[in-house]
């Protein structure tokens, strides 16, 4: 075997989180390491992440936050590099952050500090990182593994595969991960966008299209049990748009959404529906104006005029009218038409079947020295800084085996 052949310890497919930072680990780790990656710019999807600055990791994130077809496969990773490894260092970079909602911590200046941060940390472990490059192929022989390039062919003892998944088609996403998956005869489940607007047409959502841009705290509940992953239940801040629904609740929601059915929305929250109706200080209040003491006024009015009661004192409102108002705000059931897809999706459900990964490793149990991390991995994170720490959590187990 020739010196070239043995120059790399690994190359790394993909300059995204997972890719650079499982590369400054093995890097600093003495290993020689090269990422190649097919964009003008890398960590775009980590730059424009969070709003600009970067829901690095949730403090509360643990495998409960996930969804996959084999979801145990995620406690090995999480229990080598959990959100407070990343925390520290985060802090040791020096890097401002605040605790935004529900353990999401964000940069207090730029998603850049990430990204520069991950650069570094390559420095430190000497990493080589190659782009625009294009990957024209990727295959095996008794020596080790071989990638070859629009800029030649390099030869190394590992692969590991982390191009992410389909969403943000503008930056550069793709699936070339799975199709090396499948290359070599990897499964991989079925994909779909997460964490997406859902749309409705005209007929469903007629009601309430005039009210686009409103938010409102609610509790929504999507899937079935079952189904792929069950049944979920969030108290998120909901967001009417002019396609149909978004906001936190409703991209939670649409990671458990199938096509054909149904989602269920209380837009009451917290807010005593029996309490609100029964109150003698509102007999003589008109409808919306009651409504309007918990929900947005635009909305309190579209909702009395669904059930014809606009205009009418509550006291003249009957027992099944009321029945039937509090029906509607507690258990508003619509069936969206779809999704907004990849362009507004924020993560791939699905990918590469974690059955045939070990857990301890992120490496092809059949295909020794190739390996699979973020995104395009079979594991999903709720909204909220768990899918960045996927990329950190896989990103470190597979490091520390390469």
């Amino acid at each position: 075997m020739s010196e070239q052949q043995q120059r790399w310890d690994a190359v790394i497919i993909g300059g995204g989180a997972a890719g650079l930072f499982c590369a400054g680990l093995a890097g600093q780790l003495g290993k020689k390491v090269l990422v190649l990656d097919h964009a003008e710019v890398l960590g775009e999807k980590i730059r424009i992440s969070g709003g600009g600055r970067c829901n690095f990791t949730n403090i509360n994130s643990s495998p409960a936050n996930f969804l996959s077809d084999n979801p145990n496969f995620i406690k090995s990773a999480f229990s080598k590099y959990k959100p407070q490894d990343f925390i520290n260092l985060v802090k040791s970079c020096g890097i401002a952050f605040h605790e935004k909602h529900k353990g999401q911590l964000f940069c207090d200046v730029s998603a850049k500090q990430i990204v520069e941060m991950l650069f570094s940390e390559c420095q430190k472990g000497s990493v080589v990182i190659r782009h625009p490059v294009v990957i024209e192929q990727v295959t095996q022989d008794m020596h080790g593994w071989i990638v070859k390039t629009n800029h030649g062919v390099e030869h190394a003892r590992s692969v590991v595969m982390a191009t992410g998944g389909l969403p943000v088609p503008a930056i550069g996403a793709t699936d070339f991960a799975l199709d090396i998956a499948r290359q070599f005869d990897l499964p991989v489940t079925a994909i779909r966008p997460g964490l997406v607007p859902l749309s409705f047409t005209s007929d469903e959502f007629s009601n309430l299209s005039e009210l686009s841009g409103l938010s409102v705290p609610v509790k929504i509940s999507a899937g079935q049990k079952g189904q792929r992953y069950g049944v979920c239940y969030f108290d998120e801040d909901l967001l009417l748009t002019h396609k149909g629904l978004s906001g936190p609740a409703v991209l939670q929601a649409s990671s458990y959404w199938q096509e054909g059915e149904t989602i269920t929305i209380n837009w009451l929250n917290e807010v005593d529906c029996d309490e609100l109706f029964n109150d003698e200080a509102n007999r003589l209040k008109l409808t919306e104006t009651i409504l309007a003491i918990v929900l947005p006024q635009r909305l309190a009015k579209s909702f009395a005029e669904q059930k014809n009661l606009l205009g009418r004192k509550w006291a003249e409102v009957g027992k099944k009218d009321r029945q039937a108002l509090k029906d509607l705000l507690t258990r508003w059931t619509v069936k969206p038409a779809g999704t907004l897809g990849w362009k507004k999706a924020e993560v791939m459900l699905g990918g590469v079947d974690t059955r045939a990964l070990d857990s301890q490793t992120m490496m092809s149990k059949n295909h020794p020295g190739l390996y699979f991390i973020g995104e395009c991995v079979d594991v999903t994170g709720h909204l909220g800084g768990h899918n960045f720490q996927w990329a950190w959590s896989s990103a470190y187990a597979c490091a520390q085996a390469l």
